[in-house]
């Protein structure tokens, strides 16, 4: 399993056992506004932005000094209500920033809004989340459940463009309660023309069991078009990858567009009715697939034993001749190799 792609454990998380979990939440709502979820969690977190040792790239992490890129993944249930309490390890200003849930201006996570932290400096964002509700107009209005993510919004300017570049940003699912739960967790950033900012024969290997639930978190960033195209499996077009019945006649996809900013997931039974192997995953733009943006989902036997060929496979994997345009170097900037 992918070593930089660890975060809270999940059933600790949403059981609420890791994150400091304090009274459940119940917010009332008032005649004509939109009522809160039913009663959630408030799940304090503690996340440290550091440099990454022997480099100027920069991560979140659950330990002092020990970014990973990406960050932690985070869970929640619609409901629960996230408190961030994000440590500043640097000497640059940054921030935390989330897609897809419910802050104030003061959670924000920009400079427009004069939501950061300084250089050394501890600052709290509180997230929150809701069911869908309907509202006075007889419309249902949405709630939170998806596959989010989080990112710095200042490092470098008031856009975090620098902060992305370097590593900070990380997954963030909202669940319904009910919600099937996976066995494996693997988060794909595609960042310019590096998966999790690294180029092949460098890009994670993702492992899992023939059988297993396993769950992507694809996510998109930097200026450029991608895809993400995973080879032998395939997901609904949905909001968790699965069909809600027989009759469910969602379109069903092995690739699909993950432009900057976008983010999707979904689940799949590894290697079902095709076999434990090595299975590639990569964006399908050609150029960037030829260019490095390329990986290995390794489908090992049931009992976690390597299939026959799939170590012959990886090794051609690593042997492969990538024209490499753009490389991450130690500094996290852009290597340009011609």
């Amino acid at each position: 399993m992918d070593k930089n792609n660890r975060g809270l454990s999940r059933r600790s998380m949403l059981a609420g056992t890791a994150a400091g979990v304090l009274a459940p939440v119940v917010v009332s709502a008032s005649a004509g506004s939109a009522p809160a979820a039913a009663a959630g969690m408030t799940r304090n977190i503690t996340i440290y932005a550091d440099y990454v040792p022997g480099s100027t790239r920069v991560g979140y992490g659950l330990e002092p000094g020990k970014p990973t890129i990406p960050g932690p993944l985070l869970e929640c249930y619609e409901g629960d209500t996230l408190v961030i309490e994000l440590v500043n390890n640097t000497d640059q200003r940054l921030s935390i920033h989330p897609h897809g849930v419910n802050y104030d201006t003061k959670s924000d996570g920009s400079p427009f809004n004069d939501s950061f932290n300084k250089p050394y400096e501890t600052k709290t964002y509180t997230w929150k989340t809701r069911t869908a509700y309907q509202a006075a107009t007889g419309f249902w209005m949405p709630g939170s459940a998806g596959y989010w993510h989080y990112h710095d919004h200042a490092f470098g300017g008031d856009h975090g463009t620098v902060g992305l570049m370097k590593g900070l940003y990380g997954g963030l699912i909202v669940r319904k309660r009910g919600d099937l739960l996976p066995s494996k967790q693997f988060t794909v950033v595609f960042t310019e023309m590096w998966i999790n900012h690294q180029v092949a024969p460098n890009t994670p290997i993702f492992e899992a069991n023939l059988g297993e639930r396993v769950e992507f978190i694809c996510i998109g960033h930097g200026n450029l078009m991608h895809t993400f195209h995973l080879h032998a499996h395939r997901w609904a077009d949905t909001r968790t990858g699965m069909l809600t019945s027989a009759t469910d006649n969602a379109p069903i996809v092995d690739n699909k567009t993950l432009d900057p900013g976008n983010s999707f997931g979904f689940q799949v039974i590894a290697g079902d009715g095709v076999g434990p192997g090595a299975w590639m995953y990569h964006c399908h733009v050609q150029q960037h697939s030829d260019d490095g943006m390329s990986g290995v989902f390794l489908v090992r036997n049931a009992d976690g034993g390597m299939p026959a060929g799939a170590q012959e496979a990886i090794d051609r994997f690593k042997g492969h001749q990538h024209s490499t345009t753009s490389t991450p170097d130690a500094t996290g900037a852009s290597a340009h190799h011609h």
